[in-house]
């Protein structure tokens, strides 16, 4: 099954979401459903299967994640916008931009630690945040400070904390949020990268949970 977030998974579900519609099915729901349907189709795949463990990695300059997720993943949402619409202008662009803020549930018990990746899916996967190190009973990151033990990783401006998007005049670029739940501390410190997350987490990774936001100029 794709990535939820890439464009070969984005492609079928949009065409799924506008059935449901078609048939009266409120917004909120559609989305669900045709999520869900497609999973039910192609399972993801289980946790230590080879095709999983073989695939490609980031590269390292915060390259796409698009090894397959293990198993169904947690609910991960913001208050500031919905999946597949745009993200409120004061999170992006130039000034004094936040970090949208996220939240979480349905985390398995197993969760040892978790992990939140952001990574622009039209500009080659580039990272606009990581943090590593989150607590299991930690349900989501507000617009400032981070759970006790969690740090900010590096993101491709080489920075540490929310890199504000700002795709170029004329596009509109998707961002994708992910929440990787962990069974195991993976010890990362403040400013690792993308590339030490998906080294750490081979074989560590239960299951993941995406969002993704649109950010047009």
């Amino acid at each position: 099954m794709p990535d939820p977030g890439s464009h070969a998974f984005d492609v079928p579900r949009t065409r799924r979401r506008a059935e449901y519609d078609d048939t009266g099915t409120p917004d909120e729901h559609a989305d669900r459903a045709a999520r869900e349907e497609l999973e039910r189709e192609h399972p993801p795949v289980p946790k230590g299967d080879p095709e999983r463990a073989a695939g490609p990695r980031g590269d390292g300059q915060g390259g796409p994640a698009v090894e397959k997720s293990p198993a169904t993943g947690p609910a991960l949402r913001s208050t500031a916008f919905t999946d597949h619409t745009l993200i409120p202008d004061r999170h992006h662009g130039a000034g004094d931009a936040v970090p949208p803020p996220l939240e979480w549930s349905e985390v398995p018990d197993a969760a040892a630690e978790l992990a939140v990746l952001v990574e622009d899916l039209d500009a080659g996967g580039r990272v606009h945040r990581l943090v590593v190190g989150i607590p299991p009973s930690a349900a989501g990151l507000g617009e400032d400070g981070l759970p006790a033990g969690a740090a900010e990783g590096r993101t491709g401006a080489h920075g540490l904390g929310w890199d504000p998007p700002h795709p170029p005049v004329g596009e509109e670029h998707r961002y994708a949020f992910r929440l990787l739940v962990l069974d195991t501390p993976l010890g990362l410190a403040e400013g690792a990268s993308a590339e030490d997350l998906h080294a750490a987490a081979e074989g560590h990774e239960i299951c993941r949970g995406t969002l993704v936001g649109l950010v047009g100029r």
